[in-house]
């Protein structure tokens, strides 16, 4: 078999990355999908009154979306990532359809269910295999266009989604695009993506992760690692605030009197920002380090929740989510590369998949904790809850991440070796 050079790099390899890049995009599509429709569904379709019962779907999506980021890494490290990566969009394929036929409201929550464990294990490949192809020198950047791609989709199809269900209905126009979304990225996966192990081996210079199991990467991002439990807890906070922007923020602005359509552009605008954002933050975070935009985005993610409280117009609202978004944009990408500065190559998708788990945690505790909080005190008690610990999280990241900056202090292999694989 002829022998076939193997190079580190975001140039060698843009034609796998630009791939991967559309691929994410679909991921997030199928998230998108239900940023604006499916919590009015909730309250105008199926009569859940309790914010609690509302914001169960994002319970449920949060929850198996952690289990499944949990296990992600170990099962690429003992498959492939391109075999994960194919699993999750075979789960996705009956989530739209169940939807659209959803009799009960706990169908939905089904559904997000199967979309929790289909998220979890795509779009974690999606990272680890771009982390994969463009080497340490510029993870901040790849991680960028990675979440850039996928939270713009994110933004597109709740935007769309919600003109739709404005134009036709709830059910089940909306989630035609879904349909579209689960063939487009499960056709590319299975017909044109290739496995990223070959990257992955040169960059670990021949070590594996034998001995590095599950159990000891859990360990050492959740609490034997002071800078490892200062990303983790962020990400967790992060996610906390986004399921009370998920969820909340659209019951919040019908209550206000908005239309499906205003809401839509605002359901929409929050992840347009984020994703936007997100192209320039991870370069950026290449050049100034993590810790700056990490405990800056946070803290910009909490004035702009206590702005939606404090301002009273579509124009304010407006602003405070594009405030949001851009805070996110800050934070998401750079903890992940933070993750990838902090640990070897070849422990690298297990300890992705611990933070992602920690993560999306805190979208299932958000979900609950904002749910439980606005139906004993109301909306506004649940968004000063939610953006306190985000920004007593900001701080707790600040300290424990330290000055060390990127991935030029944390030592680790240069980036463009070459190996030959036969």
């Amino acid at each position: 078999m002829s022998a076939t050079r193997v190079i580190q790099g975001l140039g060698p390899n843009w034609r796998q990355f630009a791939l991967l890049v559309a691929v994410n995009a679909f991921v997030g599509g199928m998230a998108g999908l239900e940023r604006s429709v499916v919590p009015l569904l909730a309250t105008e379709e199926f009569g859940v009154e309790s914010a609690t019962a509302v914001l169960a779907f994002i319970a449920a999506f949060g929850a198996a979306k952690a289990l499944a980021n949990l296990v992600a890494g170990r099962l690429s490290d003992r498959y492939s990532r391109r075999q994960v990566l194919i699993a999750g969009w075979l789960l996705a394929l009956p989530v739209p359809l169940i939807i659209i036929f959803a009799p009960a409201w706990w169908w939905i929550i089904a559904a997000n269910l199967l979309l929790g464990l289909s998220q979890g294990l795509a779009w974690s490949m999606t990272v680890n295999m771009k982390m994969d192809l463009v080497g340490p020198k510029r993870r901040g950047t790849a991680l960028g266009l990675n979440e850039a791609a996928g939270y713009l989709a994110v933004a597109a199809a709740a935007f769309l989604s919600g003109v739709i269900a404005e134009e036709y209905g709830l059910r089940p126009q909306p989630f035609y695009l879904g349909i579209v979304f689960v063939a487009a990225g499960l056709a590319l996966s299975a017909l044109l993506v290739r496995d990223t192990a070959a990257y992955t081996a040169l960059e670990a210079g021949g070590r594996t992760a034998d001995g590095y199991g599950l159990r000891q990467a859990f360990a050492r991002a959740t609490w034997r690692d002071r800078r490892l439990f200062g990303i983790s807890q962020a990400g967790f906070a992060n996610n906390l605030n986004d399921a009370l922007a998920w969820g909340i923020f659209p019951i919040f602005f019908a209550s206000q009197g908005l239309s499906l359509a205003r809401i839509g552009v605002l359901a929409a605008i929050y992840p347009l920002v984020w994703g936007g954002g997100q192209i320039g933050t991870g370069w950026l975070s290449d050049i100034l380090g993590r810790r700056p935009l990490i405990a800056g985005g946070m803290a910009l993610q909490a004035v702009a929740i206590w702005l939606v409280v404090a301002v009273d117009s579509y124009a304010g609202w407006i602003a405070a989510v594009s405030l949001l978004g851009a805070g996110t944009a800050m934070v998401y990408p750079t903890l992940i590369a933070a993750i990838g500065d902090s640990v070897r190559p070849e422990e690298r998708a297990t300890t992705v998949g611990v933070y992602r788990f920690w993560r999306d945690i805190g979208a299932m505790a958000g979900a609950l904790l904002a749910g439980v909080i606005t139906d004993a005190l109301g909306f506004r008690w649940a968004m000063h809850g939610v953006a306190t610990v985000t920004l007593i999280s900001g701080f707790i990241a600040f300290f424990a991440l330290g000055m060390r900056p990127g991935p030029k202090a944390a030592g680790l292999h240069a980036v463009g070796r070459r190996m030959e694989v036969t």
